[in-house]
């Protein structure tokens, strides 16, 4: 048991789904996973164990933001032996071509946090696993599901003080912003286990455009096969 996860040894999988939001995590339980029994409700942020295909697999709301992420990544990993995190997550799109439902996965994450300033001599530029990338990307095709792959933009505020803040990013062919990636590759790499982070669009900076509430907790399936089917692929 950890101070953030009331979960006692063995329940929790050597491989982890982490949405942010933990009734997106009651979701994908419910949806996906075979006998998922929950493992932790401290507060509010629910986890489950269940099987995919035979594999167990675990699924752990982490909040919102690289601070509160990093608290259960590190904990899941310290203190529960986890060796596979995959962020299903929501993103605001920077580019024309990226609409909302569409799908993005993440090679690589810059960042406006201070996460890699404190440790490190000089930029640290996080990355996914490759292993995990090129299945997640190869089942995608297989299944004829559309997506994008690139660099996202990991921010510390969800409300921009400038709007249009958004345009230098793009210029620089960053596909769209979210709050946690970057913060996830630095840890993993840190700690030597796999890490990737798949994004489905809930917002567009151009357009103005956003999904329900609704449809955010429980409208990204194919995000959540992506990421249950490439890992089972190992």
């Amino acid at each position: 048991m950890s101070l953030h996860i009331e979960a006692k040894a063995g329940e929790i999988a050597e491989t982890v789904l982490l949405p942010g939001d933990p009734l997106r995590a009651k979701w994908i339980a419910e949806t996906f996973l075979e006998n998922a029994r929950c493992y932790n409700q401290v507060r509010g942020m629910l986890g489950f164990t269940g099987t995919y295909k035979g594999k167990s697999v675990s699924v752990q709301g982490s909040g919102m933001g690289i601070p509160s992420a990093m608290i259960y990544y590190s904990e899941l990993i310290r203190d529960y032996g986890v060796k596979t995190l995959i962020r299903v997550g929501t993103a605001g799109s920077y580019q024309k071509d990226i609409q909302l439902r569409d799908v993005v996965i993440a090679m690589s994450s810059s960042t406006t946090s201070a996460i890699n300033q404190y440790r490190l001599p000089g930029s640290y530029a996080p990355t996914a696993n490759s292993q995990l990338f090129l299945s997640a990307v190869r089942y995608a095709r297989e299944n004829g599901i559309a997506f994008k792959a690139g660099n996202v933009l990991s921010a510390d505020e969800f409300y921009d003080f400038d709007p249009d803040s958004y345009e230098i990013w793009a210029r620089f062919g960053v596909l769209c912003v979210e709050m946690e990636t970057a913060g996830l590759y630095t840890l993993a790499a840190q700690h030597g286990v796999k890490a990737l982070a798949i994004m489905s669009i809930a917002d567009h900076l151009l357009t103005r455009e956003r999904i329900s509430i609704e449809a955010r907790e429980q409208g990204f399936g194919e995000m959540v096969s992506i990421a249950l089917n490439c890992t089972n692929a190992e």
